[in-house]
């Protein structure tokens, strides 16, 4: 059998290739939107992709699944279970728990576990030509790496009311009547690392196996109890805000994101042509630069995406069921623009103009920067961009927080005159933050050093009173 783990970093999303190498066909499990990557795996390997597949409708990346199946010819394998407000609404195959797949020698059999969503499966790998048991589970959103997929983005990003408590009730039922009933030696392979918002705590190895979680996941002694109280009350405590647009995902996996097809090679636009767009509001500016090289000077108007994280933070920023305009992307080079343009995609962003290698010959703007003591003499909202728990763990005192995840779509919560003075950690999520404030209008500042700077900052007041 062979087993191919694409890893993206941005989202810390991972999707995989399967394949029988005795008969040379290939299954992709939760495949990303740009798909030649899985293209280039399979003809690498002699293989040929004859059906995709997903374990949930996905809340944080637009799936992959049709465009790939468009692509190959492969037949789409999708869920049936759950009930009917988020059964898929497009043509494929439906899986029910105990259905299968075949490759060759390989059989995918779908296990229903619901929890983090009500349809989610997980798929059980048997590789015939090795053993007649299983020895792999690929677990999507179910079981990751030291922690659970949470079971309350249908309360967060998709209008649900306390639907978190049943998918808790889900979720320990799935471990209990499913996980637990596997052999210790059966290789778990989730779908996101460290950094995803689809749960609190989840560990960067990218593998473990059931015995492993069994006897050391902080949930492991809750299940060992069969304390289902305890279990829920941790689960849901802690849990991090879940960005605003995963409601626009889990609309558009549920519906079929549409398909792309083959797209034509970005092309780097003139700067004179640019500015009469940026100045008659027809074209949006993206500096991926980072927020130290904005700091310094950046286009008026501009949004701040870093390109080490396009597809995170463009989501935060760009609404593109509102904001009509084409982006124009600042890249080092083509090559450089169609990454950037693949990993927007990946987030349904798809209406990008073409790039710039430079800002020369664009209008000219300087973000506003506040020293850490100057900020009780400034009058204005300070507004924390972190996450609620990185604000409950401290934060500067007087401060609101709102998430730059959720910020763009919960304006009501701002002031509506006077100037505000966004903070993070270190001042790349304000930065983002800040840029997309102004572009809407806010007389926006930014924290000089941000929350680190700020502490520093008192440190160094404090030493200075005790000597």
């Amino acid at each position: 059998m062979l087993l191919e783990r694409i890893y993206d970093d941005d989202l810390a999303h991972a999707s995989y290739l399967i394949g029988c190498q005795a008969d040379g066909t290939a299954l992709v499990i939760d495949g990303r939107r740009d798909t030649a990557v899985y293209q280039q795996l399979a003809k690498k390997h002699g293989m040929k992709i004859v059906a995709v597949t997903e374990t949930h409708i996905h809340a944080d990346y637009l799936s992959g699944t049709r465009e790939l199946a468009a692509a190959t010819g492969a037949t789409v394998h999708v869920s049936g279970e759950g009930g009917p407000e988020w059964h898929y609404n497009f043509d494929a195959e439906r899986l029910f728990d105990g259905g299968t797949i075949t490759l060759g020698n390989i059989t995918v059999t779908a296990i229903h576990t619901p929890g983090h969503t009500p349809e989610h499966l997980s798929f059980l790998v048997t590789d015939g030509a090795f053993s007649d048991q299983p020895g792999y589970l690929f677990t999507g959103d179910f079981v990751f790496s030291g922690d659970l997929g949470r079971p309350d983005l249908l309360d967060e990003a998709a209008g649900g009311t306390d639907t978190r408590f049943v998918g808790a009730k889900q979720l320990f039922a799935s471990l209990r009547d499913k996980f637990f009933t596997l052999p210790d030696y059966v290789q778990v392979y989730p779908a996101h690392g460290a950094g995803s918002a689809c749960g609190k705590a989840i560990g960067a190895v990218p593998s473990s196996t059931v015995g492993y979680e069994r006897r050391y996941a902080w949930w492991s002694r809750y299940l060992a109890t069969n304390d289902e109280t305890g279990f829920t009350t941790e689960l849901l405590q802690g849990q991090p805000d879940a960005h605003a647009y995963f409601g626009r995902m889990k609309r558009e996996n549920r519906d079929g994101p549409s398909v792309l097809g083959e797209r034509p090679p970005l092309r780097e636009l003139d700067a004179a042509d640019v500015a009469a767009g940026l100045a008659a509001e027809r074209v949006t500016f993206v500096d991926t630069r980072t927020s130290r090289h904005v700091h310094q000077g950046t286009v008026a108007g501009s949004l701040n995406i870093p390109a080490r994280a396009m597809a995170s933070y463009g989501a935060w920023v760009v609404d593109p069921e509102k904001n009509r305009n084409p982006l124009v992307l600042l890249a080092k080079d083509q090559e450089q623009a169609q990454d950037l343009r693949d990993h927007l995609a990946r987030v349904g962003i798809n209406n990008v103009a073409g790039y710039l290698t430079s800002l020369v010959g664009l209008p000219a703007a300087t973000p506003e920067l506040i020293h850490p003591g100057d900020l009780a003499a400034r009058d204005a909202v300070v507004l924390d961009v972190r996450n609620r728990t990185e604000h409950a763990a401290g934060h500067i005192p007087g401060s609101r927080q709102l998430s730059g995840g959720r910020l763009m779509w919960h304006l009501d919560e701002l002031p509506a005159g006077g100037s505000i003075v966004a903070y993070c950690q270190t001042g790349t999520r304000s930065s983002v933050a800040a840029s997309a404030l102004r572009r809407a209008g806010y007389d926006v500042a930014e924290l000089d050093g941000s929350y680190t700077g700020w502490l520093a900052w008192q440190q160094a007041r404090e030493a200075v009173s005790k000597s």
